[in-house]
């Protein structure tokens, strides 16, 4: 896993190395103190650190440089699958850029499965391959990346989108902001279905909200 806040995951008494190491030592995933010493040296290289930042401490660091610290930390075990909650929400938009790339990399080399928890849409469309929107802790709606964007449907996703920042002055001084409303549910009586709207493209709703969901969406084609 990936934490949000690089600084309160990290053991501030403890160097990097062992922050690295901790994992393999409690579940013994070493041959050797040598093979232990190569397996942080090897996730530092990969994370782009330098091998002396090992007997370092996290408070020397930059945010950024906790941040790859921590994703070091997880791709040690060697995982398949990696949570990373909102694991650039607390760094500085340029140093954002360099841990999304660092990711992405590591996503193609290793063939790593992310799930990426984030409130920035724009950031989601960037790392992600499909996309589940949440609202009150239920998944409203679910489609590929390029297509949720492409055709939003539920009115919680298309307020979500409606905030992302456009890079046009211009554009963004005249955009429609969308604020969404709860109370235009009425599930007393018609109760709301997980159902697929379209090919992988799924959205949360009752019956009457389906049924404008798809001639909404047939009349995007």
């Amino acid at each position: 896993m990936i934490f949000q806040d690089p600084m309160a995951s990290l053991n501030e008494r403890a160097k990097v190395e062992y922050i690295i190491a901790e994992g393999l030592l409690n579940h013994h995933l070493y041959k050797d103190q040598e093979d232990l010493h190569n397996k942080v040296m090897n996730a530092l290289h990969e994370v782009g650190l330098l091998p002396e930042f090992a007997s370092r401490f996290p408070h020397e660091f930059s945010g950024g440089q906790r941040q790859r610290i921590g994703i070091a930390r997880a791709l040690v075990m060697e995982p398949e699958f990696i949570v990373a909650d909102e694991p650039i929400s607390a760094l500085d938009v340029s140093i954002r850029a360099q841990v999304l790339n660092l990711l992405n990399e590591m996503k193609k080399t290793r063939g790593l499965t992310y799930l990426f928890i984030a409130h920035d849409l724009s950031v989601v469309r960037f790392i992600s391959d499909r996309i589940a929107v949440i609202s009150k802790g239920r998944i409203v709606e679910l489609a590929e990346a390029e297509e949720l964007f492409l055709h939003p449907l539920h009115p919680y996703t298309k307020a979500l989108l409606s905030a992302v920042p456009i890079p046009d002055p211009s554009l963004e001084k005249h955009k429609k902001l969308l604020v969404y409303d709860p109370s235009i549910h009425d599930y007393s009586v018609d109760k709301p279905v997980w159902e697929e709207i379209a090919n992988g493209h799924f959205v949360y709703g009752n019956q009457r909200e389906l049924e404008g969901y798809r001639k909404e969406y047939e009349s995007q084609l």
